[in-house]
């Protein structure tokens, strides 16, 4: 496999629960943010000579994954636990119903077949006991980007700004892509809609 001319490094917000108490990503958002990443890889020329890396969480990292695909661009899904983990966890944290069938499981389904999967746990080990797999997961992604060089780098984030839900979101991989230097291509959640 020929060496990347581009890496791309995404995170993003999941699609929001509907439990979710104040809307980040609400459902309905879905085009408006597929279509901003859309214009970020159009930019950037992503092609087959390109690889990029995320989760695939549901939201913003199937987003790109696909659009990154349909761009012909070689995809790595680094996943920070075990699939069946992730996937209940990232993918599958509400229940489809019969109006609202689990469509982002699909999707997951059709990208992984696409794209080389990676789960931490096999390629590290398991996570020290007090750290965050999913900021581990960030660093792990990060280092393996910024090894293949760092001016190949292009990192891109859907985000609102603010702090996560817990250890390991958006901000703590924009914080450490801006500690090494790299450049953070920012789309706002709050200026998309």
């Amino acid at each position: 496999m020929s060496e990347p001319q581009q890496v791309f490094l995404f995170s993003g917000h999941m699609i929001d629960a509907a439990t979710r108490a104040t809307p980040r990503f609400p459902p309905d958002k879905e085009p408006i943010a597929a279509q901003a990443i859309e214009a970020v890889l159009a930019e950037f020329g992503a092609s087959a000579d390109d690889l990029g890396m995320t989760e695939g969480a549901c939201g913003g990292d199937l987003l790109f994954a696909e659009a990154l695909l349909g761009r012909g661009a070689r995809l790595e899904l680094r996943l920070p636990f075990d699939e069946p983990t992730f996937l209940r966890e990232s993918v599958d944290f509400e229940k489809p119903t019969s109006a609202a069938p689990d469509l982002w499981h699909d999707r997951f389904m059709r990208v992984k077949r696409r794209a080389r999967v990676l789960t931490m746990p096999e390629a590290l080990g398991p996570t020290p006991e007090g750290d965050s797999p999913y900021e581990r997961c960030n660093l792990w992604m990060l280092e393996e980007a910024l090894g293949m060089g760092a001016h190949k780098l292009r990192f891109i984030c859907l985000w609102d700004g603010g702090g996560g839900d817990g250890r390991g979101g958006t901000k703590h991989m924009v914080e450490e892509v801006r500690s090494r230097g790299g450049e953070v291509r920012w789309l706002d959640v709050k200026k998309l809609w």
